[in-house]
């Protein structure tokens, strides 16, 4: 890494991909060097790097290969190497997305080492501490400089935390602009034929440890899960995370659950547009459904993102009330006069983000 670089952005899992790449392309449009760290805390092909062709991305400048393991492991050895690629380049800024084991590991770094951060999607809270992003959140927000908000929610935490309002900018959804930039691309009809799909199924992502570490959680899932299947169809990209659980407690064993391997970003998209409903343990899944339309279901008990239940399709529900609630989309007239979409998710957030950046690396 060359010592002439003004931006680094880190990128760790799937869920960074499509956060980083309006604001890198915005940064390279206003001539800002930029350096591009893969973590590798998603390796396979299928999780990371087909979103690095399919969004636009530059090839990473460095990939770290961390791999998986333990929260601590994890974490430190991406520390480990990330300070040695700090100490020689002393960047003026580090990016870091979303609530990643990554994205902590970069903030406590580079605050050591007093390089200054900007985090890309500051200010979101479950306040459940059990969640180990939220850890990640609460952390990186305190060390951060430049924080990024996406919705209003994001902005009262904030400052209830007592976060200098002068770092804190409003600027929407980076994630959205991708969404919104590839559109055209997602063909529901397309991935329909390939998979074989019938006119009405439902998608299902899962794996938060709440719902897949523990056999008997898991357990409980796979019933509730069938349940669903014995209404409609379900298809999963099921993530690495919980598999095992997941299979030992009977998943795969309902002729309605179809398990596929985790998809590409257009892939995905163009299923869930598709999709009658999607029940889900995600949080970007649930600003991707809201902006497409399609009636999510979160399997959670509180959300991070309360905006997309508010100006969007999503609804918490427990598992006692999943199957009655997939049942009762399934009876409703699909809405076709659109949903309100939330503030600023407009597809110009990245050019906001480069914007602040940009003064704060004293290009402009």
């Amino acid at each position: 890494m060359s010592g002439d670089i003004q931006v680094v952005h880190i990128a760790g899992a799937r869920p960074n991909f499509p956060k980083a790449a309006p604001v890198i392309r915005a940064l390279a449009d206003r001539g800002i060097r930029q350096h591009l760290v893969h973590t590798g805390q998603h390796y396979d092909e299928r999780m990371s790097d087909v979103f690095f062709r399919q969004l636009g991305l530059p090839e990473p400048d460095q990939n770290l290969a961390v791999g998986s393991g333990s929260h601590a492991s994890q974490t430190g050895e991406t520390m480990v190497r990330l300070e040695a690629l700090f100490r020689e380049s002393r960047p003026r800024l580090v990016v870091v997305y979303g609530d990643v084991n990554s994205t902590l590991a970069a903030a406590l770094v580079a605050a050591k080492l007093t390089i200054p951060i900007a985090h890309v999607e500051a200010g979101l809270r479950s306040f459940n501490r059990s969640m180990p992003e939220e850890i990640n959140r609460l952390v990186t927000d305190r060390l951060a400089d430049l924080l990024f908000a996406t919705s209003p929610d994001a902005l009262v935490h904030l400052g209830n935390e007592g976060i200098a309002a002068e770092k804190v900018f409003f600027v929407g959804n980076p994630m959205i602009d991708t969404l919104l930039a590839n559109l055209h691309l997602f063909e529901a009809s397309a991935i329909g034929r390939q998979l074989n799909l019938p006119d009405q199924y439902a998608v299902a992502t899962l794996h938060r440890p709440a719902n897949v570490d523990d056999p008997g959680d898991a357990a409980e899932l796979v019933k509730v899960m069938h349940g669903v299947a014995d209404r409609i169809q379900v298809v999963v990209p099921l993530h690495p995370r919980g598999r095992e659980n997941l299979a030992h407690a009977g998943f795969f064993r309902h002729p309605g659950i179809r398990v596929i391997d985790p998809l590409g970003y257009i892939e995905f998209l163009s299923l869930v547009r598709g999709a009658r409903a999607v029940v889900t343990d995600s949080g970007g899944v649930q600003e991707e459904t809201t902006v497409l339309g399609v009636p999510c279901l979160t399997l959670r008990a509180e959300t991070e993102r309360p905006v997309t239940i508010s100006h969007g399709t999503n609804r918490l529900v427990t598992r006692e009330e999943l199957v009655e609630s997939v049942t009762g989309l399934l009876s409703a007239e699909r809405r076709t006069d659109g949903w309100p979409v939330p503030p600023l998710w407009d597809g110009r957030a990245g050019e906001r983000i480069a914007e602040v950046i940009a003064r704060f690396v004293g290009t402009d």
